[in-house]
């Protein structure tokens, strides 16, 4: 091959190279392609990419590659590199002129070496040093700074030891290796500062969303706690299914932008509860608003004791000297006194509420709400409002009708507020994974009412992380967390009455998801052991 097409060649290749650089998501990749690109386009037998640090003032070994000695370090490898930073300012506060990397970086100037043990003007005593106790020859260096678009110096490439293509003879770097290097470094820097620039981004919109999360955190540490764990949970389940390769979800894959798009929609899914009042989210008791009325209610108890005893002390003093009715009297108001007491007790039960009330509990309320007392305007008033009523005869939980179209109202918020961003192609389908959660497998869910068909995967593995979340929750202000082999229990007739996906279900309990999850979230009392055979509508 002649010079010239050989130059075309390199030339061609270095443009292929700024493609691959330009679409590559990963920064250890990144960088990594970066220096073998250089060595290859040179041919050299080893580098090094140097990152600037500028708040330390030093530059940092990010990948290092000697072929001839099997040398690799850094990036993908997993293998760490041990050796010091290089200062571009010495102890005196010189620049640091001696070493050729920081020479390059300080001075925005290549350099090109043809022998470093006849170089004059760098220290090379670490080179050396490295060649003697690796039988290694370092001989030509070429090294480039890495160049943004503001003209900062980010990074400075080294390579060593370029090889003569045919007789692979080392050899000094070429003028056309110094341009090419050169061209490449320009090209890396900026990609290198746009992939920055686009994890700053991502890092920036994820801290928003994680603000967001803490603002309602801040608001109501129960759903702030739900908020941090389903998307854990959902990005367990995910992992399973996409390990999953059999049955009806052995084609279900994620790549990196669909874990980092669904990690985020669980992120957001209940961002809508920042709208949602705050003593509707933490009502721990039936009567609680801004405060717990069973105080209230207390007062009353002791208004109508009182008002027994002053009419026990009448029928005493109209009895005059008739003990039998005096003791009568007395008698009546021991017994009137434990009825209350028994009541007062049995109200203070039932506001702490519970999965259900009996109706013959509900029944005993409506009958302790026929009492009349004297209120505080003097007049007679029934026992109980309206509003107390209702709210203590609650069938299941603390939550009127009403306040769960509150809580459910989120829902609806959050898909408001999901579907109002300007998401980028590869986020687009958060809405939609996030506005799911709720909606059911037979279309009785909502706000949509959407069916299993009409869900993606993602969605439906939420609905089910979401749910489980809440059984087995132990920071809730109106209930227990459930054990492992409850909340499974559970689970698994939501499976059967068409409430969650079966396929997600069966995967969830075989790759033992909850077993993962909990060892992470549950006190130890909630993690029983589980009989997955016992598990209703498990198919293993």
């Amino acid at each position: 091959m002649s010079q010239t097409s050989n130059l075309l060649h390199r030339l061609e290749e270095l443009n292929a190279i700024g493609v691959a650089l330009s679409s590559e998501h990963n920064i250890n990749r990144l960088l990594e392609g970066i220096l073998i690109a250089a060595k290859r386009i040179t041919n050299a037998d080893a580098g090094t990419l140097y990152l600037v640090e500028p708040e330390r003032q030093e530059l940092r070994f990010e990948i290092m590659r000697t072929d001839s000695l099997g040398i690799a370090l850094g990036g993908t490898t997993g293998e760490a590199i041990s050796f010091y930073p290089i200062h571009l300012v010495n102890k005196d506060g010189a620049p640091n002129n001696s070493m050729v990397v920081a020479y390059v970086a300080l001075h925005d100037k290549t350099v090109n070496i043809a022998d470093a043990y006849s170089a004059e003007g760098f220290d090379f005593s670490g080179t050396k040093n490295f060649d003697k106790k690796t039988g290694y020859r370092s001989k030509s260096f070429l090294a480039v700074p890495m160049k943004n678009h503001e003209k900062e110096i980010i990074g400075v490439l080294q390579l060593i030891n370029a090889q003569d293509r045919e007789t692979g003879e080392i050899v000094a770097f070429s003028d056309a290796d110094q341009h090419l290097l050169e061209s490449l470094a320009s090209q890396a820097a900026i990609a290198l500062t746009n992939r920055r620039l686009i994890q700053q981004l991502e890092d920036l919109f994820e801290s928003f969303v994680n603000l967001i999360n803490t603002a309602i955190d801040d608001k109501s540490p129960y759903t702030g706690g739900h908020c941090a764990r389903v998307p854990v949970l959902t990005m367990l389940l995910a992992e399973a299914v996409n390990r999953t390769d059999h049955g009806p979800l052995k084609d279900f894959v994620m790549n990196d932008k669909d874990r980092h798009e669904l990690k985020l929609a669980g992120l957001l899914h209940d961002c809508g509860k920042i709208t949602t009042p705050v003593h509707v989210v933490d009502k721990a008791t039936k009567l609680h608003t801004l405060f717990d009325r069973i105080d209230l209610i207390d007062t009353r108890f002791e208004v109508l004791k009182r008002d027994a005893e002053i009419t026990m002390l009448r029928a005493q003093r109209e009895a005059g000297q008739d003990k039998a009715a005096a003791e009568q009297a007395a008698h009546e108001f021991d017994a009137r006194i434990r009825q209350l007491d028994d009541d007062r007790e049995f109200l203070r039960g039932c506001n702490i509420g519970s999965e259900k009330m009996s109706e013959e509990d509900r029944a005993r309320v409506r009958d302790i709400a026929a009492y009349t007392w004297r209120n505080e305007l003097g007049k007679q008033a029934g026992f109980l409002s309206a509003d107390e009523l209702e709210n203590l005869t609650i069938p299941s939980g603390t939550l009127t009708q009403a306040e769960r179209e509150i809580i459910n109202h989120h829902i609806v918020v959050t898909i408001k507020m999901l579907e109002s961003l300007p998401w980028p192609n590869h986020l687009k389908n958060v809405p939609e994974y996030a506005g799911g959660h709720h909606e059911r497998m037979d279309g009785k869910g909502y706000p949509r009412g959407l069916t299993r068909e009409q869900m993606s995967v993602q969605a439906r593995v939420m609905g089910i992380a979401d749910i489980f979340e809440a059984l087995t929750a132990k920071d809730r202000p109106y209930k227990n967390g459930k054990t492992l082999t409850e909340s499974l229990d559970i689970l698994g007739k939501f499976k059967l009455n068409g409430h969650i996906d079966p396929d997600l279900f069966d995967v969830f309990v075989r790759e033992k998801v909850y077993l993962d999850y909990a060892k992470q979230f549950l006190d130890p009392a909630q993690i029983d052991e589980v009989d997955e055979t016992r598990i209703p509508g498990y198919l293993p």
